[in-house]
């Protein structure tokens, strides 16, 4: 059994170290920010291009879905080339986890084509 008083020194000496440069760099970042004001600094700037209308502009719900569908199938490709590459190592659970993740997937891939999730207009 390890003795803790030897490990946990330098994780504590490391936070503390941490939070204080995290603190400090605020407190720095806050002195020396400008803070001067105008209505040319409020304006809004896309792409050097003059702004027309007004900043408020509605989105359809339908991309935020695309998106949210993006990143899981991207999160599972995360998941699913590691486990490809060591599969000679692994048991058959681990097979059989990921057949019921792709599975999972699979089913939410359906679920979202029925509802007309994934036609673009």
């Amino acid at each position: 059994m390890p003795d803790y008083t030897t490990v946990y020194p330098p994780i504590i000496a490391a936070t503390i170290l941490g939070i204080a440069f995290i603190a400090i760099t605020l407190f720095l970042a806050s002195l020396l920010a400008p803070r001067v004001k105008s209505e040319k600094k409020a304006e809004t700037y896309e792409c050097g291009m003059v702004p027309l209308g007004t900043n408020w502009a509605q989105m359809n719900i339908r991309y935020y879905f695309f998106a949210i569908l993006f990143l899981i199938f991207e999160i599972e490709a995360v998941f699913l080339f590691p486990w490809a590459v060591t599969l000679k190592e692994l048991s058959a659970v681990a097979f059989y986890e990921m057949m019921l993740f792709l599975g999972i997937l699979l089913f939410g891939l359906a679920y979202a084509w029925r509802k007309g999730l994934l036609a673009w207009e």
